[in-house]
């Protein structure tokens, strides 16, 4: 199976990636690349969009560790959303979970975004 991988930005500092099929060690290096892509933007956030992601292993695994660590270097977080039970399996069995944001639905991300936009406008107000 193919991977396919597109990113659209969410707001001003924030970026949704969609990786669509399997991520494999045949397929990794295309979510790396487009991860690379997004990370070089220098966002605040990455969400990745895991709705239509069948299949991962360890490999899938390694891009968003590395993804997750890149973005450390500048503050950034990274995050997901709408995780298949598959998927969701191989994140509870490695216990990545606990260490990393998980939204359930582009509605929530909405939502945690909005929080964090309107956080930012009161520090801003604060030091005036």
């Amino acid at each position: 199976m193919n991977l396919n991988v597109s990113f659209k930005s969410k707001g001003d500092d924030a970026y949704i990636v969609y990786p669509v099929g399997a991520l494999n060690s045949d397929t990794s290096q295309k979510l790396e690349q487009v991860l690379n892509e997004v990370i070089a933007l220098e966002p605040k956030l990455v969400v990745l969009d895991l709705d239509q992601l069948g299949y991962i292993s360890s490999a899938g695994i390694r891009v968003f560790l590395k993804a997750k660590k890149d973005l450390k270097r500048t503050e950034a977080k990274l995050s997901f959303m709408n995780l298949q039970p598959p998927v969701r399996k191989v994140f509870d069995i490695i216990n990545a979970l606990p260490s990393m944001d998980i939204f359930a639905s582009l509605a929530e991300l909405d939502e945690y975004l909005d929080a964090m936009q309107q956080m930012v406008e009161r520090d801003e107000t604060q030091k005036l």
